[in-house]
């Protein structure tokens, strides 16, 4: 029943994501935002959505606190290894010359942080550790919204729908509504199901929450991808990554000062990996793309670590 639950959670999930992005693409558009800007912060953003939903309501629990720090985690890693793999699949994944040099150093930094927070002192992420990660997000959106300006982009063939203010602002509610239903759904099911199988919470977070939060990243990412807007596919990949972190966990040991799991070390070097990776992949290319065989790589990398998590 739980594994049900589950996944109608994340059906739900899915459903507020989609009606966030849209809602709030449809506003981003009607102020001539370019793609690469909408990836990094408003499509970032919704799909975000159901790790910071699922979060919050996992710090609110006393009893699930390992899965807020192990979702954030697992999502960065699912995000880089298995979206951007299956993303690359569909199509060469082309990195802007800003996303390489800023964004992406930027995803491998907020994961150095969070290495740095949780080993110095008592393994605890505290109030003040999450103030210190908001305070980052606010200088990642200054500088994100400030470079837009200075170097605005072409703009992308994008299948936006521009509507009206109000019916932007209600499927917006709405998704919210959706998303916080869904995640209060998931928490639950998630503890129970750690329960009942004998393993942590960790490995559940890191696992099966992680991957069904992150399914709208990779619808994103992959009908961006076979749309050939690469920039949007690896701008959504990253900006949530950073999100992720920054934002997400930020506020999640604002609410409640979070314990460092069991094992947390090796989900980091693994997160920090995959940014390196892309680093490579993108920057050792003179097409600065990342192509079919590397996406190839980047799946057969996770499999073999997910193995190694769960057995």
């Amino acid at each position: 029943m739980d594994y049900i639950l589950i996944i109608s959670g994340f059906a739900v999930l899915v459903l507020g994501a989609n009606l966030l992005v849209d809602g709030a693409s449809s506003l981003a558009k009607k102020l001539k935002i370019s793609d690469l800007i909408i990836g990094l912060t408003v499509v970032a953003f919704g799909t975000s959505a159901p790790e910071l939903v699922v979060n919050v309501i996992a710090s609110v629990k006393p009893n699930a606190t390992d899965i807020a720090i192990s979702n954030v985690i697992g999502s960065n890693i699912v995000n880089i290894f298995i979206i951007l793999g299956f993303s690359a699949l569909f199509h060469p994944i082309k990195s802007e010359k800003t996303t390489t040099l800023f964004d992406i150093p930027l995803s491998f930094f907020a994961i150095v942080v969070t290495y740095l927070l949780a080993f110095t002192g008592d393994r605890i992420l505290s109030r003040t550790d999450g103030l210190v990660m908001l305070g980052f997000f606010i200088a990642f959106i200054y500088f994100t919204t400030r470079r837009s300006i200075k170097h605005p982009l072409i703009p992308l063939e994008e299948n936006i729908k521009i509507r009206k203010t109000g019916i932007s602002i209600l499927m917006i509610s709405c998704g919210l509504a959706a998303l916080i239903g869904g995640a209060e759904i998931i928490v639950p099911s998630a503890i129970r199901i750690a329960e009942n199988l004998g393993i942590s919470q960790a490995v559940i977070g890191l696992t099966i929450v992680a991957l069904g939060t992150s399914l709208p990243e990779l619808a994103t990412s992959v009908v961006a991808a076979i749309k050939k807007n690469s920039d949007i596919a690896l701008g959504n990949i990253i900006g949530s990554n950073i999100f992720n972190i920054f934002l997400i966990l930020g506020v999640s040991s604002v609410i409640r000062p979070l314990p460092i799991y069991r094992g947390i070390g090796i989900d980091l070097t693994m997160g920090a990996l995959g940014s390196v990776m892309v680093f490579v992949f993108v920057f050792g290319s003179k097409s600065h793309s990342i192509k079919k065989w590397q996406g190839l790589l980047l799946i057969f990398i996770y499999l073999m670590y997910a193995i190694f998590k769960i057995f």
